[in-house]
């Protein structure tokens, strides 16, 4: 169920379940990737596809992805998989992030944070339906790692954003939905990525000191 993406350095420090989100599974370039990035730096990462996607890479047909509510259920099923021992860390690129923060107001799992990639705060030119009435009862930290020129939420739009809870933030300099800069700003995808999954590492280590 969970493919671990074990830290090279042990023993880590701590784990992190990381779901896909809607239209790349867990075997994305993005998801392999950070994942190794992370892992590289003391936590052990998890993931996994949720089952809509399993279907998905069986048939060879894209899928849409099921109702939050089945979502959450199989990502509850996924954490019964964690490692015992080990703080736990769970979150996601977009979808995945998203169900991640919902599940954390939810789940009987002890969390010690969620960790946001590319969080969809609202449909793409639709700012007024905000997907953040949830966000008031996250009981752990929650941390969103937002590309600045993402559709699904800009740095411009956040920074005037009421929310019914702040989330921790990490700006992408000039990232998409999946943190990628254009060419003229400076800076690559690879280093937005390593910025990234730094900012990740220093959270749950914050975390776990303070624990």
């Amino acid at each position: 169920m969970i493919e671990w993406f074990k830290s090279t350095e042990q023993p880590a420090i701590a784990q992190f379940i990381f779901a896909h989100g809607a239209g790349a599974g867990s075997d994305s370039d993005f998801m392999q990737h950070m994942a190794k990035l992370i892992s590289e730096q003391g936590v052990d990462v998890g993931l996994f596809d949720f089952e809509y996607m399993q279907i998905a890479k069986q048939t060879n047909k894209r899928r849409p992805p099921e109702r939050a509510p089945k979502l959450l259920i199989y990502y509850e099923r996924v954490l019964t998989n964690a490692q015992p021992d080990l703080p736990l860390f769970i979150g996601g690129k977009s979808m995945g992030g998203r169900m991640a923060s919902m599940l954390a107001c939810s789940t009987e799992q002890s969390l010690s944070g969620v960790i946001a990639f590319g969080y969809p705060f609202h449909p793409p030119g639709k700012p007024e339906k905000l997907r953040t009435d949830h966000f008031a009862d996250i009981v752990c930290p929650f941390l969103v790692l937002q590309g600045e020129r993402d559709t699904f939420g800009t740095r411009e739009e956040l920074l005037t954003m009421k929310m019914p809870k702040q989330p921790l933030f990490t700006w992408l300099s000039d990232g998409d939905h999946s943190l990628k800069p254009r060419k003229k700003s400076g800076v690559t995808e690879l280093q937005n990525r390593a910025t990234a999954a730094l900012s990740a590492v220093e959270f749950i280590k914050q975390q776990i000191e303070i624990r």
